[in-house]
Formats: structure tokens, sequence, C-alpha cells
């Protein structure tokens, strides 16, 4: 049965359009690899969770948990945020999203290669968008950090505020 998620209420509420279709083949995908994931972890990707997941894939923006309260009501019916905040927190410990602290908003992490190599999580101020990025160097740097301060980590990610290629190109880079 394909799986669809209700985005009509979101336009309403933010003035933001999201897609309203049927996964796309891409975003089918992603959540196959999601269910693989949860699969080899022992745990399952319920309804909701993969609803969620679901939502954050597709987005070109972080969202909130109220946003994706929001987002995913259908016929004037919201998602408790506490439903929300618990298929997210699900979402982190599986991998499979991430909570940007700066923003108190959530991606999906799906659209990384699934390494626990070291991520830079570049957010654009002026569009919103964020990009994962990393490299060989950068994630020796932290480690090589890290060992000289006897430090384990629980995540490598860093995040950098700034303005995009695009956005520069607009003025909202440069003052």
């Amino acid at each position: 049965m394909p799986h669809t998620v209700s985005y009509k209420n979101y336009e309403h509420h933010t003035g933001t359009r999201a897609q309203a279709m049927a996964p796309s083949k891409e975003t089918a995908q992603a959540l196959a690899r999601a269910e693989t994931i949860c699969r080899a972890h022992g745990v399952r990707l319920t309804t909701i969770r993969r609803t969620v997941l679901e939502a954050l894939y597709s987005s070109q923006k972080p969202l909130g948990a109220y946003e994706l309260a929001d987002l995913l009501a259908s016929n004037a019916r919201r998602m408790a945020p506490i439903t929300v905040y618990r298929a997210l927190d699900f979402l982190i410990e599986q991998g499979l999203a991430h909570r940007l602290a700066s923003r108190n908003a959530y991606i999906s992490t799906l659209h990384d290669d699934g390494s626990q190599e070291a991520t830079a999580y570049l957010i654009c101020d002026g569009c919103g968008t964020v990009e994962p990025a990393s490299s060989a160097a950068f994630a020796g740097a932290l480690s090589d950090l890290l060992a000289r301060a006897d430090f384990e980590p629980r995540a490598k990610v860093l995040e950098v505020a700034g303005h995009c290629s695009r956005c520069q190109g607009h003025g909202h880079g440069r003052h």
C-alpha cells in the first residue's frame, strides 16, 4: 500500500508550499533504507515514525516539532506534539534524523551516506536550507583534536551558520 502524507494544512500555517504527492522514487528508496536500518537495530519504523521521517526527508528546510504536527494534520486533526517528539527521539536514536540545536529544528539524515564520519551542517540564514558536508581532512582534524583532548564524543557534528552561494548573490550574505 503506498504511503502518503497530508501536507495541505502546512501551506496554510506557514505560507510554504509542501509537496502533496506520493513519495518519489528517491523518497521511497530512502524510506526502504530506513526500514532496513531499523530492522538491523531490532526496532520498528511504525507508521507515525515513518510519516515524520518522510516529512523531514521531503522538506527542503529544517522543521520544528510543531511545524511537523501542523504539516501532518489531516482533516483538521493535528498530531499531538508529544507524539511528534517521541517519533523524533526515535529517529535520532536510529541515526535517521538530526536535531539542529541552533535552530531547534530537525532534518533527515537519510541524505547522508550513512557513515559515522564527522559532519558539518551548513545552515543558510537567508533561505534556511541545510547542507551536510564532510571531508577526510575535516574528519581527520576533528579526530586528532579529540585524541589530543582524550575526549570520546557522542556525536561528531558541527553546525555552521552563514549564507549559501544563492543567498550571497542576492545580497543576503554580505553587508
